[in-house]
């Protein structure tokens, strides 16, 4: 699993799965309970959203574009 991003906010990494898997890339959220249930502070080091190693360039493709980059 490669991560293709890092954020402290859960709504923002759960967009950056939608748009991914929107795209056909499979995307995983492996902090996603620790966020959603416990206090932002516990997370210290962000939501990371993965993906699988071959897909990874892809999906850095579709959220710079996402981004406007």
């Amino acid at each position: 699993m490669t991560t293709v991003a890092q954020t402290d906010n859960i709504q923002e990494a759960l967009f950056f799965k939608s748009l991914l898997e929107s795209s056909g890339i499979t995307a995983h959220l492996p902090d996603e309970f620790t966020a959603q249930n416990f206090p932002p502070a516990l997370l210290s080091s962000g939501v990371k959203v993965q993906v699988e190693d071959e897909d990874a360039e892809a999906a850095r493709a579709v959220l710079a574009a996402s981004q406007g980059n």
